[in-house]
């Protein structure tokens, strides 16, 4: 059983309540449908199709359906046959450009890409680190860690040394 139709028996059983609520004049249809996330609209159609069909009714009819934009999977299997057989020490890039180039082959390179690694012909690449890391925010708005060499004498009434910390980890005294 799926995490979608655990959700969808849950938000019938939901749904079913909040029905009952509304037509017992506790709840207007306005408040139920806020309550699901839902619009007033389409709640009002969940309402007619649950008493015309009942509890069958709320069933979401994509469950189990595939895409109709889904590869072919004798395409699939050729590609994978092509990989196994030719192409194995390719990377996903370049044997996605010899199957477009020698095999006439119109599926895009994401399909390439994925088919093979659910197949466990090829792993996928490891995740890259964060270009820039974020530091953490300083305690007050406005606050800046400043660390530049400069000599600079950033704080008024402070001098050049009392700015630039010690060597052996002690405090400067002026």
């Amino acid at each position: 059983m799926g995490t979608a139709s655990i959700h969808e028996g849950v938000r019938r059983m939901r749904f079913s309540d909040l029905l009952e609520r509304t037509k017992a004049r506790e709840l207007t249809q306005e408040a139920a449908a806020e309550v699901l996330g839902i619009s007033v609209r389409t709640f009002q159609r969940w309402a007619e199709r649950y008493e015309a069909e009942g509890d069958g009714g709320l069933v979401d009819r994509r469950l189990g359906r595939r895409s109709p934009r889904r590869a072919p999977q004798e395409e699939l299997e050729r590609m994978l046959g092509l990989f196994r057989d030719k192409y194995a020490d390719f990377t996903v890039k370049r044997f996605h450009e010899q199957l477009q180039k020698r095999h006439d082959y119109v599926l895009g390179y994401t399909v390439t890409k994925l088919a093979p690694q659910a197949a466990g012909l090829v792993r996928k690449a490891p995740n890259r680190s964060a270009h820039r890391k974020k530091r953490p925010r300083r305690p007050l708005r406005g606050m800046l860690l400043h660390q530049d060499g400069s000599r600079h004498v950033w704080i008024e009434g402070l001098g050049n040394d009392a700015l630039t910390p010690r060597r052996d980890g002690a405090d400067c005294e002026p």
